[in-house]
């Protein structure tokens, strides 16, 4: 089995790193520790803490397009049932981490954006990413009437990310799912409720 590359093993540690303390409290000795690396080490292969983050970020974001390209998949669920399946694996993931965690791209968009513009640039561009497919799944519920037309998909879906990051905010602070669960319960009974005659 090949071994892991210097360069994977602290992207690996990195990614830990800013989970467990976050963008601030990550030093680059932090996550050259954690590697079990040499200090030093982190310059051959990245060339600032900015840089290495913008990494982590792409990471995680295709694991996360991973999940949302399985949960909104075209495989008979209604629209609306792609939706929620997607929420529902969300706060699966999120109970694993005893409600502590929250969103990895939510997290850092809190923390980065005053202190990095690259890092800013690149968070307006994945969550342009990562609408995408919520819209397409929102646009063919309104073309079969499962969802109000009435607002366009695109900001539908803006609406879904950010609303679901305040709630993802707010289980944080309270170490408990029931902002999400709230949330999920007010959505689906109001914007992606029955259409209105």
């Amino acid at each position: 089995m090949a071994r892991q590359s210097l360069r994977e093993t602290l992207l690996d540690a990195g990614f830990r790193t800013l989970w467990d303390a976050g963008y601030s409290a990550s030093g680059v000795r932090d996550i050259v520790a954690a590697a079990g690396a040499k200090p030093g080490s982190f310059t051959n292969h990245f060339p600032s803490k900015e840089a290495f983050v913008g990494e982590v970020l792409d990471r995680y974001f295709a694991y996360v397009s991973g999940l949302v390209e399985t949960a909104l998949a075209a495989d008979g669920t209604p629209p609306v049932g792609r939706l929620k399946r997607y929420l529902d694996v969300i706060t699966s993931k999120l109970e694993a981490a005893d409600w502590a965690r929250g969103c990895m791209i939510g997290n850092l968009s809190l923390e980065t954006v005053v202190h990095s513009e690259p890092l800013r640039q690149q968070l307006v561009s994945i969550f342009e990413r990562w609408r995408q497919p919520f819209a397409d799944c929102i646009r063919e519920g309104q073309a079969s009437g499962e969802i109000d037309d009435r607002f366009e998909a695109d900001d539908l879906a803006d609406f879904l990310l950010s609303s679901w990051q305040g709630a993802m905010l707010r289980m944080k602070v309270e170490r408990s799912p029931e902002p999400l669960e709230r949330f999920k319960r007010i959505i689906f009974a109001t914007t992606f409720g029955k259409v209105p005659s």
